[in-house]
């Protein structure tokens, strides 16, 4: 006689093992999914926090180099100036005669009966410009002839005269300009 054996409940429960199996592997896969999901999104933060941090030291040490730099230019214009103002000294250190010769050439042109009011000297154009009083229109004369003869003056030009009976009855007032000529610029641009 044979065994009489039922296969079915055995299956059954096989399938039943089976489904749970599969069922706790999905849920195994999902929680793992999601463990990574969150690590690489912790891992993002991170890396973006990271990130963060290096723009903000960027930043700090931008902005310390931007005031490096303006204290660079506030010192290399006090250096500009600094240099302007060296060399403004050195043109009056190197005029400093100029300037004597100068005056002593207006006293020796200055004819007897003359006398300057104002003298004003323009750089710009290099102009003296002569306000003065003389005791007749010859001394006035006298006074452009002996500009002429200087080294040191050219072009004389009178701009005016004017009557002044206070001084003397042919006294006059006189305006006057006169280009100044320095005899060392044509000798030292001869040599």
């Amino acid at each position: 006689m044979m065994a009489n054996i039922n296969l079915l409940p055995w299956r059954e429960e096989r399938r039943e093992e089976l489904k749970k199996e599969f069922f706790t592997m999905l849920g195994v896969a999902a929680g793992v999914t999601v463990l990574v999901v969150v690590l690489v999104m912790q891992a993002y933060s991170m890396a973006i926090d990271g990130q963060r941090g290096r723009n903000n030291f960027l930043n700090q040490q931008i902005s310390l180099l931007d005031a490096q730099i303006r204290e660079i230019q506030e010192l290399e214009n006090k250096r500009d100036q600094l240099l302007e103002r060296m060399r403004v000294i050195q043109e009056l250190q190197g005029n400093r005669p100029v300037i004597v010769r100068l005056f002593d050439e207006l006293v020796r042109t200055l004819p007897d009966g003359v006398y300057y009011r104002t003298v004003k000297y323009t750089e710009a154009n290099k102009t003296i410009s002569l306000d003065g009083t003389a005791e007749s229109n010859n001394r006035v004369s006298s006074l452009m002839r002996a500009f002429e003869a200087s080294d040191w003056f050219s072009g004389p030009l009178l701009t005016s005269v004017t009557a002044n009976p206070a001084e003397g009855e042919n006294a006059n007032n006189f305006v006057m300009t006169v280009k100044l000529a320095n005899p060392n610029d044509s000798v030292e641009g001869d040599e």
